[in-house]
């Protein structure tokens, strides 16, 4: 990775709302962090009829949607979580079949999907062997780091 690479990695992070952002080429590894000051609260009076403002989405899921995304499926199944943030294909290529269908057995080293990041394909591959049994996100969709990608049955 040559220094014009570092230096557009850190104009990208620079622009973009990722604070932190790590690149591991070869034996290269460069981690670049952007330090965000933190954001002081105003007071706000409150008024008797006050807006409900939804609070911001965050990577991780509240416990109510959590406990939903548990219900009903066996506590032995396994996350496949992404690695980073980017853009999740099921496939190698438009128009080609994915590389896992629902109920497909997969091996450990197995590629399961790509995630897109700057341009760099990224193949996700399976830690475990077993059945999967659901896919959580959607062709094309942005996913970020730690974002529930697969459930999978180890049996």
């Amino acid at each position: 990775m040559d220094i014009d690479k570092v230096r557009e990695l850190v104009r990208l992070v620079e622009k973009s709302g990722v604070a932190e952002l790590e690149v591991t080429h070869g034996e290269l590894s460069v981690r670049i962090r952007k330090d965000v000051a933190p954001v002081a609260a105003t007071p706000v009076p409150v008024a008797a009829a006050a807006a409900v403002v939804a609070p911001a989405p965050t990577t991780a899921p509240a416990p109510a949607v959590a406990a939903a995304l548990g219900a009903g499926r066996p506590a032995g199944w396994r996350e496949v979580l992404s690695p980073i943030v980017g853009t999740f294909y099921r496939a190698p290529s438009p128009g080609s079949p994915p590389f896992v269908e629902v109920g497909a057995r997969v091996a450990p080293g197995q590629t399961l999907c790509i995630i897109e990041a700057m341009k760099v394909m990224n193949e996700i591959e399976a830690e475990f062997g077993g059945v999967v049994r659901e896919i959580l996100a959607q062709e094309g969709a942005a996913v970020e780091a730690e974002a529930l990608l697969f459930l999978i049955d180890p049996a």
